[in-house]
């Protein structure tokens, strides 16, 4: 096998261009090296390089011994780019949705924008989400860590649910619970949390201490701003919702069961809200950080977890619809 002379320059004048390589030049221009100096043989530096004789020879070809840039691979970047085929009105829209929303995908999104009046699919929001990011017009915030804290001491009111009872409506079975809101040294808020097993309504607060009149307190709000009756309760066994919170949940009839130890789990919606309050609110919202001051934008939260924020386990609707359909149906 042989292949035409190539004039090869002296190794000194190469050194000094060598710095302008790339590793995948420098590792071409050894094989024309090893080529030279071998007597010529293609097949000898193909077997020791490990490299097939087409690779060998398209590169070689190309090789310049005075233009060692010839050793560079081409750019493999279309001619012709794929362009975008939205309005710039739509990218704007979504930009707006985005940040206002920050932690809600493109599923979410697509639904505001269906509300809006836009005519959009799924996958062009996500295209649009992602060619946003590429060009910097859309910076994610980055989070604050929140960390979460629970005790568990007995209880002599609650009961473990009974495996007959039957959840099939609003109201028939809320869960609570608590997390610990850590946003900066010395400051621990306590969150509280309650959410409709069935209609995925939530009801939220923070406090200064979660104690079990705290608990009891939070039972005005749950019972006022959930729109339909709250038949059951189930808490975990911290020792916030023990002494005056079981006695109020007896005077006002609610029956109250909780969890047996170490099992999460068993309350996994209100587990997953408080996951959803901290990514899509805590973490990106600018805060006052009282408890006052809290609890007003929280209230402002709420509202727009239950009556704008589309939930993908209902369909994409919200709370709110979820009801209005669920009264339709009868």
């Amino acid at each position: 096998m042989s292949v035409p002379a190539t004039a090869i320059p002296e190794r000194s004048w190469l050194s000094e261009r060598l710095v302008d390589l790339s590793p995948a030049a420098r590792r071409r221009l050894k094989w024309m090296d090893y080529y030279v100096a071998h007597g010529r043989n293609a097949r000898r530096t193909c077997r020791h390089f490990d490299i097939s004789p087409q690779t060998f020879y398209r590169w070689w070809r190309r090789y310049q011994p005075q233009d060692l840039t010839t050793l560079e691979a081409h750019s493999r970047r279309p001619r012709r780019r794929r362009q975008p085929t939205w309005a710039p009105a739509l990218a704007l829209a979504v930009r707006a949705l985005r940040q206002q929303y920050p932690r809600w995908g493109k599923d979410k999104l697509v639904v505001l924008l269906h509300r809006a009046g836009w005519t959009v699919s799924t996958s062009m929001v996500g295209r649009i989400l992602t060619r946003l990011r590429q060009q910097g017009q859309l910076v994610e915030p980055r989070g604050r860590p929140v960390s979460a804290r629970k005790a568990r001491p007995s209880r002599p009111y609650a009961i473990r649910k009974p495996a007959a009872y039957a959840v099939t409506r609003p109201g028939d079975l809320v869960q609570v619970d608590t997390l610990d809101v850590r946003p900066l040294p010395g400051i621990i808020l306590k969150h509280l949390a309650a959410r409709d097993m069935i209609s995925r309504w939530d009801v939220v607060e923070v406090a200064s201490r979660a104690t079990s009149r705290t608990a009891a307190r939070f039972l005005d709000a749950l019972q006022a701003r959930m729109p339909f009756p709250v038949h059951a309760v189930q808490v975990d066994g911290g020792s916030e919702f023990a002494g005056a919170f079981e006695q109020e949940c007896q005077r006002r009839r609610i029956r109250l069961f909780v969890l047996p130890p170490r099992s999460p789990k068993l309350n996994g919606r209100v587990e997953r809200s408080n996951r959803t309050h901290t990514e899509e609110f805590y973490e990106v919202t600018e805060l006052e950080w009282t408890v006052p001051a809290v609890n007003r934008q929280l209230r402002q939260w709420e509202r727009i977890y239950n009556t704008v924020r589309p939930h993908q386990a209902l369909g994409y609707r919200t709370p709110r619809e979820f009801l209005q359909d669920l009264a339709r149906a009868g």
